[in-house]
Parts: C-alpha cells; sequence; structure tokens
C-alpha cells in the first residue's frame, strides 16, 4: 500500500469510529501496518502521534457539540472517552481555553481541529545516503527506560540529561541510543543508553546487559546538532526512505543510533558538524 494512501485510509477510519473506543493496533490492523510502523510514521509525517490527534479531534467536537445542542456535559464527556465530568473539564480546558460549562456563553472562544488531509505534492528529488550492511549480534551494556511513543521525542533528551548528571558517564559514554519495541505494539518502547558490552568487566548496580540479533541493517549517516539534526534523518527514514523503497523493510522493532566521540568537535554534541549513525534492520520484500 502506498503510505499516502495508508494514512489516508487510517484517517477516514478515525473520524468515522471517532466516539468509539480506538487503539493504534487496531487502526494499524485496518490499513495492513505493524503498530509500530505505523505509530512511528503517523508521527513523524504528521507532527502528532496518533492518539494526540484522536484527543484533538474529539476535543474539537466536543466543544462544537456542546455549543450546538442542549446535551450534557457528562453526556458529551462520556460520548468521547472520558470517565467523569473532572478528567474531561480539565483536557477541555487545556485544550480550549476554558470549561465546558463557559463554552456555552455567549463571546467565548472555542478552539478548532480540522480532520487531516492527504496532498499530493511534486516532492522527491532528495538525496539521502545510506548503506546496507549485514552485522553479527553484539551485546550492549547500558541503563534501560520505557518510554511512551507520546512523549518520547522530549523525554529521551531529558534521560540522556540525568544519566550524565547521575555519574552514569564514568561506567557509560553513550556511544549507543537503542530503541527496541519488542511487540512492535506501536504504544510504548524500551530505550537504552549503552555501550559495547565488555565480559571481562562487572555490570554496575542498574545496569543492564542486552544482546542485539544479528540484522541487516540500513545505516543512515546523520550530521548536526543534537537531537535535532538525529530527529530529522529518523522524520526522512520513515516518511521519506521506508515509503519510497522497492527492496526493503523494516525486519523487526529496532532502531540504534550510533553517536560519534563530542570530544572530537569543538561544540560537542551541539557542533554543526557533529557526526553520528542511525541504524533500522531491514530485510528484503518478499
Amino acid at each position: 500500500m502506498v503510505w499516502a494512501d495508508a494514512i489516508g485510509q487510517a484517517i477516514a477510519y478515525i473520524e468515522s469510529h471517532i466516539a468509539d473506543e480506538l487503539s493504534v493496533g487496531e487502526i494499524a490492523k485496518q490499513v495492513n501496518l505493524s503498530p509500530f510502523y505505523f505509530q512511528k510514521g503517523f508521527s513523524l509525517l504528521c507532527g502528532l502521534t496518533v492518539m494526540e490527534y484522536i484527543r484533538k479531534r474529539r476535543l474539537a467536537l466536543a466543544g462544537s457539540e456542546l455549543v450546538s445542542s442542549d446535551a450534557k456535559v457528562l453526556d458529551v464527556a462520556l460520548k468521547y472517552g472520558y470517565d467523569s465530568p473532572d478528567s474531561f473539564a480539565k483536557a477541555f480546558a487545556r485544550f480550549h481555553g476554558t470549561t465546558p460549562a463557559m463554552a456555552r456563553k455567549d463571546g467565548t472562544t472555542l478552539k478548532s481541529f480540522a480532520p487531516l488531509k492527504i496532498k499530493l505534492s511534486l516532492e522527491g528529488g532528495y538525496l539521502m545516503d545510506y548503506k546496507i550492511v549485514q552485522k553479527d549480534s553484539f551485546t550492549v551494556l547500558g541503563v534501560s527506560k520505557t518510554f511512551s511513543y507520546e512523549n518520547a521525542k522530549a523525554e529521551i533528551p531529558k534521560s540522556w540529561n540525568e544519566f550524565f548528571a547521575a555519574g552514569n558517564g564514568k561506567y557509560v559514554c553513550g556511544m549507543y541510543g537503542v530503541n527496541h519495541d519488542k511487540d512492535m505494539a506501536g504504544d510504548r518502547f524500551e530505550y537504552l543508553i549503552a555501550d559495547n558490552y565488555n565480559p571481562a568487566a562487572d555490570v554496575p548496580e542498574g545496569f543492564v546487559t542486552k544482546v542485539i540479533p544479528a540484522f541487516t541493517w540500513a545505516i543512515f549517516p546523520c550530521k548536526g546538532a543534537m537531537p535535532t539534526a538525529l530527529q530529522e534523518t529518523n522524520r526522512r527514514i520513515f516518511s521519506e526512505w521506508l515509503p519510497a523503497c522497492k527492496d526493503y523493510e523494516i525486519a523487526a522493532g529496532y532502531c540504534i543510533e550510533l553517536y560519534g566521540d563530542p570530544k572530537e568537535y569543538p561544540g560537542g554534541v551541539q557542533d554543526e558538524n557533529y557526526s553520528c549513525e542511525m541504524w533500522i534492520p531491514v530485510k528484503k520484500k518478499q
């Protein structure tokens, strides 16, 4: 399926079931994509996660319904997936800047959030360097945390700062950032700040080892200040390279960031020439 078609069909499905219980897995199933690939691709292409899109659409529709009908606030809250008036009122106020009760007052301004629409434009001709490399399995040592896809973009950079602030850099310098979504379920994933594991050394308290299986990897160079440059490379992989690639598809729920030594750059990881790589496990399409 063409990627733009898949996103368009997913949005249509969401809109027709906006008041029903929805999950990333169920929506991905409708467009024949793995939840992992669908969630990452949707958020990178559309600029927000699937569930964030659903929440904003529901709150926009709830505001419109309160203004245009005599429906009870509780009924509107339940219709759009909120268990109580309090939780609905808090979410409504964050989105609209006013309470559900005030929404019906004359002159109250509410926010709209229209459904996403896929528009075709003439793009491409871009250059994206990559190489395909077969690698044996290897083991890493690091600190592991679990993140949701919804907050990972902001939380992972904070996690790196906390890692070094805690003095963990004396054990692991941060050669790798390892993303692992074992079930490719599209909701949460494991992230490790890690180095290559030395079996002769003890595993420090609070650290874990992890075996990275042998894979064929698509390796993408990345240049620029972190984390912006890496996030942009990630966006292009999922929104441009994978949808356009005729030969390969994702083989497993891994994504590895390989970092250069910050000491080699005057500005460290903020240097405009800072270099790193992103690895995606791939397999030949059937």
